[in-house]
């Protein structure tokens, strides 16, 4: 089944209902949902920076407004 979204004419708010949607349907099956094949690697070489001290974690809260702030 086909559905075509007419995205030029939804207002955001119908668009960001109809991500979630979609999204609460993927992942009613999270087992199915394969990470791509990159993602491991990234995982790893993310842990090594870390073990290494070349990165360290930063609070979810403090990312966002970090990532607002900066000019797209």
């Amino acid at each position: 089944m086909a559905t075509t979204l007419k995205l030029e004419t939804m207002s955001r708010e119908d668009k960001l209902i109809a991500m979630e949607a979609i999204w609460a349907d993927l992942s009613k099956d999270s087992a199915a949902i394969e990470s791509p094949s990159w993602h491991k690697r990234a995982l790893a070489a993310t842990e090594t920076r870390v073990a290494n001290g070349e990165e360290s974690p930063l609070d979810w809260e403090i990312a966002k407004r970090q990532l607002r702030q900066t000019p797209a």
